[in-house]
This record gives C-alpha cells, structure tokens and sequence, in this order.
C-alpha cells in the first residue's frame, strides 16, 4: 500500500533457498557471519527463536536478481525463518501467516522500522497479494499487521485473489540492470505531490485500475488484466517513477505480452508483462538489453523441500 492505495503482488517461481546445518563456528555462505551486516537474519535467530544453540552454517541460494525490486531481502527473511524452524521442529507444519509476520518484523529491523508487508506476505503466501488499508472488495482477508514506526503505528489488511487455475498465463520479468532507489523513488513521489496537487488524480487512477484489474484477473479475463497494467504504467510515467531503461524494455515487450508495467520503486529495476508466450517475451528483453525471468502467474508461496 502506497499513500494509501492498494497494492497488488504476485509471487514468482524463482526464490529463495536457505539450508542451515550445525557448525564448529558461524558462517553465512562460506564466509564469517557477521550479525550487524545481517539484521533481518539475526533478529530471526535471536529475537523471534530465541536461538543460543551450537552455531549454525546458513547457505543461502538465490534466483532473484538483487536490488532489483523483486523483494529478494523479503524472500530471505522468509526462508531463514522456515530453514530454522525445519532445523529445530523438522515434524512441525509450516504456518505461513505465522512466517509472513515474522518475516515483516524481521524487513522492519533491517529498514529500521520501515517496512511493508507486501513482499513478506506475497513470498509466504504464494498466489496474488492484495495489502490495503481496509479490504477491498473481491478478496479474500488473510489477516492483518501492524508496526510501530518512526512516524507512528501502521496497519495493513492483507487479502488474497484466486487467480483460475486453468489460465494459459505467464508473468516475464525483465530487468533493466539498474538498481531501484526505492527510498529516493518513494520521496520523489511525494515531492510531486506536494508541489503538484494535480497529480493527485493519478494516485487515485492507479487505485480505480488496481481494483478493475483484480475483477479482471478473477474472472479470468487476461486481456483485461493486461490493459489495467499498460494503463497503470502510463500513470507510473506521469508520476515520473519510470526510467528510459525501463521504457525501452516495455516498449521492446509490446508486440508480444497482453500488457506491461514497471514493478518495484520504479527508476530502474524490473518490468513485467502478461503473456501467452513466454519464451517470445524472454528474447526481446534480451535483445533489448535486459535480463529475463520467466515465472507462472502466481507461483506457490513458501514451502519446506525435505531433502534425502
């Protein structure tokens, strides 16, 4: 939820992989763990586990690209809780609210206690992740956090769209190599506000294009869904949050997907298109300059792999 409109996320197939095993020291990917560069990790150890046992080397496999505004921080604060709650209660089931809130706690730390649930909630719970202020109509409630900030306490209603398991529907990513301010993207925006109230008008646009293209996505209506994101984007643009970097990938992307928008703070990072053919969209990023991910329309969320 941004200045007060919904926000609306979709879990992706590529993600993270944590794996811990005991140790004669602490490590961290073959290194030396240091818990002042690892926040989110060592309030999961320390804060939410309680955790004072033999030490722990934490192997962490990544399919996200980083700083890209894909919610990678969000993912391993995720999969370091499930890693460690599999590695001290391996018969206990997996509860993914209990995973999205420790993992929000976990983002607040690191953001020093700044942080949404959107990326902590879409990553634990799979699908497509609606977090607004109150419920918005359409969705299904899942629960609700709060966090006490520096400017004071924040809420969030969290809710879920069934996406119809039957759709021919892919989401491809492309990133654009240029890592996403979101701290100065998010002032930036309201600096326009401020000094340009007419803008106004686009906040709320976005938030009316939101709400038809969660109508759209549940009833399975694709070329719906992809005109709300184009439409989406060219508010995004007026709000000055795009880049010439993400343009030329959405224009590259056009002739191919359903439709396209910029995803995550905007100012470089990722793009995202709809699609029916995948592979297409894949090779005009690339030709375009960008790097291409390839995911399902809402990959499942977080889940314990045993491995023999």
């Amino acid at each position: 939820m941004v200045y007060g409109y919904p926000a609306v996320a979709v879990a992706i197939d590529a993600g993270v992989e944590v794996s811990i095993s005991e140790s004669s020291e602490w490590t961290i990917e073959g290194t030396e763990f240091e818990p002042s560069r690892h926040p989110h990790i060592t309030h999961i150890i320390r804060d939410v586990f309680g955790y004072n046992g033999t030490p722990l080397d934490i192997d962490i496999k990544s399919g996200l690209f980083s700083a890209a505004g894909l919610g990678s921080s969000a993912a391993i604060s995720n999969a370091m809780g499930a890693a460690l709650q599999f590695h001290l209660k391996p018969d206990e089931v997996l509860d993914r609210i209990g995973l999205a809130r420790m993992g929000h706690s976990a983002e607040a730390i690191a953001q020093k206690g700044r942080a949404s649930p959107t990326d902590t909630a879409t990553s634990a719970l799979g699908g497509c992740v609606v977090v607004s202020g109150d419920l918005v109509d359409g969705t299904e409630h899942v629960f609700d956090a709060t966090l006490e900030t520096p400017e004071g306490e924040r809420s969030w209603s969290i809710s879920k769209t069934t996406i119809p398991e039957d759709l021919d529907a892919w989401i491809v990513l492309g990133f654009t190599g240029v890592g996403s301010p979101t701290g100065r993207m998010v002032a930036g925006v309201a600096n326009l506000l401020e000094s340009d109230p007419s803008k106004e008008s686009d906040m709320e646009a976005i938030g009316n294009i939101t709400n038809a293209g969660l109508a759209a996505l549940s009833a399975g209506n694709l070329e719906a869904v992809g005109i709300a994101m184009s439409a989406c984007h060219e508010r995004l643009k007026s709000l000055q949050v795009s880049s010439p970097e993400l343009e030329h990938l959405i224009a590259a992307v056009g002739p191919h997907s359903l439709g396209a928008k910029m995803t995550g703070a905007g100012g470089g990072g990722c793009m995202v298109a709809l699609t029916r053919d995948p592979r297409r969209v894949a090779e005009a990023i690339e030709i375009a300059g960008g790097k291409p991910l390839i995911s399902r329309l809402g990959a499942e969320g977080a889940r314990i792999i045993r491995k023999t």
